[in-house]
């Protein structure tokens, strides 16, 4: 799942701590794909007040993640998506499979957002409520070898708000050439960006009939 998806499962929650663990497991991978470290393995690390919250929300994460990837919904909605994209992939060196399963879940995003199941700025708060002591802290326990980079790349994200855009559907598809842009040089062209963009505002109307089954389904699971 993407950022606001997975916040939706802490949405309510009042410590920052927790929202941040959330997606940290992402924004890790994000400033730097070759960062691969597993806190959840060493908790006597993070008993610690601050520390302990970020690690609920990290376990969270990989929770969350192995319940929707393990469903019949992701299942099906990327076999859906995946068909359609086919044809307008053929003379692209994009993998169908890898672009449906990022489109479902920036969709997912996108659809939240618009049925005002969560808030963006509210998502924001919360990082920005963050104290960097325990987040460095965290870092240092999981063997993060460039903590300058990572805040780097984290201060960027929170104050571009770029999430944001993920209010209009257009910007889902820049969004998906982005993310294709770190495997392929040149991923698609620009009539392919807009033959994506009418492919997911068609899918977009099958997957909003019942989207929020994933999100209920995955709630009544979590522990």
């Amino acid at each position: 799942m993407n950022f606001l998806s997975h916040f939706y499962f802490d949405r309510n929650t009042p410590n920052a701590n927790i929202v941040l663990g959330s997606i940290l497991p992402d924004l890790l991978k994000n400033a730097n794909k070759s960062w691969n470290v597993h806190p959840e393995k060493h908790p006597e690390l993070f008993e610690k007040d601050g520390l302990d919250t970020l690690l609920e929300g990290w376990k969270r994460h990989l929770q969350v993640d192995l319940l929707f990837h393990s469903s019949d919904f992701f299942n099906t909605k990327t076999q859906q998506l995946k068909q359609l994209l086919i044809p307008i992939l053929n003379d692209t060196p994009v993998r169908p499979s890898f672009l449906a399963h990022i489109g479902v879940e920036l969709l997912l995003d996108h659809l939240l957002v618009e049925h005002k199941k969560v808030a963006i700025n509210s998502f924001y708060d919360h990082l920005e409520a963050v104290e960097n002591k325990d987040l460095t802290d965290f870092l240092n326990k999981s063997n993060i070898d460039d903590i300058q980079l990572f805040f780097k790349f984290f201060n960027s994200f929170k104050s571009s708000r770029y999430l944001l855009s993920y209010q209009k559907l257009e910007n889902i598809s820049y969004a998906l050439q982005r993310i294709c842009m770190r495997l392929w040089e040149r991923p698609f062209t620009e009539k392919t960006t807009q033959q994506l963009t009418t492919v997911l505002e068609f899918y977009k109307n099958q997957l909003e009939v019942d989207f929020m089954i994933i999100f209920e389904e995955i709630e009544n699971r979590l522990t």
